[in-house]
């Protein structure tokens, strides 16, 4: 009489047909990661500054639909104001860098004035949720030595450009798009998180480093250049 249990050649036949499958579905799976890696002949650093801002959702969703990831110079007082939007860019695989407090000129600023924007800034962004920055960019892109050494004492890396969009200069979607075409391997681009038109290009930057095998990278606080995320 039959107990309704399979026969071991049934359940032999059946984990062999489950193995086969999970092998195929991994096969299937590794050539597309593989493609990738061996796609990106290069790294690049895209920026963004001046975030979080109420244009930060729709740049985070156009970033991740196009399979890039960037480094996001905040504000401290926009991410005081904003601690969703910063725990949101960690969310979608951004790096988080400190851009000051109220976006001042350093330069003109005392010691204790600089000291202030940047640890501010750097409370701020952890409060947020945002970890705690090792890059720092300076508002303006404007340094000294002063500056160099506060951010130096707070473990930052001061981070400028190889190449500037011009988006906070009114470029054209078309004209930031031809910016980052310029960029080459361990090369920054500087953007601007509240940019529509920036926004509008992130497809068009996408598929221009694509075709030259150029990959989103993060950003080494030991060399200040774009490197593998890995």
């Amino acid at each position: 009489m039959s107990t309704g249990a399979p026969s071991p050649r049934a359940l032999l036949t059946a984990l062999t047909v489950l193995a086969t499958a999970a092998a195929a579905t991994l096969t299937a799976a590794a050539p597309a990661g593989a493609a990738r890696a061996a796609a990106c002949t290069g790294y690049v650093g895209l920026t963004f500054d001046d975030g979080p801002s109420g244009n930060t959702t729709r740049l985070l969703d156009a970033l991740r639909r196009n399979g890039l990831r960037a480094t996001m110079f905040n504000q401290g007082q926009y991410a005081a104001a904003n601690p969703s939007l910063v725990r949101a860019q960690v969310a979608a695989g951004m790096w988080v860098g400190n851009h000051s407090y109220t976006h001042p000129h350093l330069t003109r600023l005392s010691q204790a004035q600089i000291d202030s924007e940047i640890s501010r800034t750097q409370q701020a962004i952890a409060g947020a949720g945002g970890g705690t920055p090792k890059l720092f960019r300076p508002p303006y892109g404007e340094t000294n030595s002063t500056v160099r050494s506060v951010a130096a004492r707070h473990g930052l890396t001061e981070i400028i450009w190889h190449v500037d969009s011009q988006d906070w200069n009114g470029a054209s979607t078309d004209a930031i798009a031809q910016s980052a075409a310029r960029l080459t391997n361990g090369q920054i681009i500087l953007m601007h998180d509240w940019s529509a038109n920036t926004l509008a290009a992130i497809p068009r930057i996408a598929q221009n480093l694509a075709s030259r095998g150029l990959c989103p990278g993060t950003i080494s606080p030991q060399t200040g250049r774009a490197v593998s995320p890995a």
